[in-house]
């Protein structure tokens, strides 16, 4: 899945460019920069968003202007939020997904992420090692996540997002593992390693799923030796119960549950008047409390007027409690405003609202 819109036509430009994304560091992300726009297509979608994991084009209409500035927001600042990760005594930390990661030796964070996309795709850090472990350890991590409800992939699952990035490969790329079921840290992940023979290239991504996002790992470097001893040092991570190929929450976190706001679990509503069209998609998770009252509202991408008028109509809807086990549990939902036929992997939106 590409991450930067590009399109190759050239086996020689591919090389080009893929020196260019190593020389400023931000070559991991090229799992799905140069497996989908190396296709050599004049046809190959465009991308929606800056640093945007989605495969699916969306169309704009005529006479409308995209205007760069939507951010992420969200209705408190105590609720933990996926891009609200950080490093501390060497090891970085993300709350919302209940993980835990010490860097390897040598190691720091080079890049914080950019605000996510509004296909809820997330940079969370970008990791290589500090100046005088360069020449010894080249290589970089990224870690990344892809929000399963947003995304514009024919996937529903972190293991489907790998094995359809495998599908994106061009004949340029040596595939030298198959997406593959691996323990890590005693969880479930699924590992596909690949190369570019002509570039030197070895990337291995390793993902899983926490909270319906696929938490992913890309780790690139020349030295393959390098990229397996950052694969063992992986093993000291900790991650929540939960965390494998469904990866749903509960416990200490609300349980996800795609498309539960819809007319039959919804019990009162307010639609958000906005007082100008942007044309962005605006993809919003809420956390609802097992009586059915919205307690957070997570803005994704959007705009600051857009983010108040949303926020402030959602804090008033209601829900129908979500049952577990017969048992009302707090659940974790999402909402696409602005966007009314933005296409997705089956062609319908996932839990749209109309403005």
């Amino acid at each position: 899945m590409p991450v930067i819109g590009l399109s190759v036509r050239s086996p020689r430009e591919g090389i080009m460019r893929t020196k260019l994304f190593f020389s400023l560091l931000v070559i991991s992300l090229s799992i799905s920069v140069l497996a989908t726009a190396q296709d050599g297509s004049d046809s190959a979608p465009s991308q929606g968003g800056d640093f945007s994991s989605n495969s699916l084009a969306t169309k704009v209409p005529a006479n409308v202007i995209l205007v760069k500035g939507a951010v992420a927001s969200a209705s408190d600042s105590m609720t933990p939020l996926p891009e609200s990760g950080s490093i501390t005594e060497h090891v970085y930390n993300n709350r919302y997904f209940g993980m835990s990661y010490p860097l390897p030796p040598g190691f720091s964070q080079k890049y914080v992420g950019p605000p996510p996309s509004d296909s809820g795709y997330y940079v969370l850090t970008q990791i290589e090692p500090a100046g005088e472990f360069k020449a010894a350890n080249a290589g970089t991590i990224l870690i990344s996540a892809q929000d399963m409800f947003f995304t514009l992939t024919p996937a529903s699952n972190a293991f489907e997002l790998v094995k359809f990035k495998r599908t994106r490969l061009s004949d340029d790329f040596k595939v030298e593992r198959q997406p593959t079921e691996v323990k890590i840290a005693n969880h479930s992940f699924v590992r596909m390693d690949y190369s570019s023979p002509v570039a030197e290239l070895h990337w291995y991504t390793l993902a899983t799923q926490i909270r319906c996002h696929a938490v992913e790992f890309t780790l690139t470097s020349r030295d393959p030796e390098l990229l397996e001893a950052l694969v063992r040092g992986m093993e000291k991570m900790k991650l929540p119960d939960d965390a494998g190929p469904a990866g749903r929450g509960g416990g200490e976190v609300p349980v996800c549950v795609k498309d539960y706001a819809t007319p039959a679990n919804v019990l009162h509503r307010v639609d958000p008047v906005f007082a100008d069209r942007k044309f962005n998609p605006i993809p919003v998770r809420i956390i609802i409390d097992k009586y059915g009252k919205v307690k957070h509202v997570h803005l994704i991408s959007a705009f600051p007027d857009q983010a108040r008028t949303i926020t402030d109509a959602l804090l008033q809807w209601e829900f129908k409690p979500y049952k577990l086990n017969g048992q009302p549990v707090v659940v974790e939902t999402g909402l696409l405003f602005g966007a009314k036929q933005r296409p997705t992997a089956n062609q319908t939106s996932s839990a749209s609202a109309s403005e």
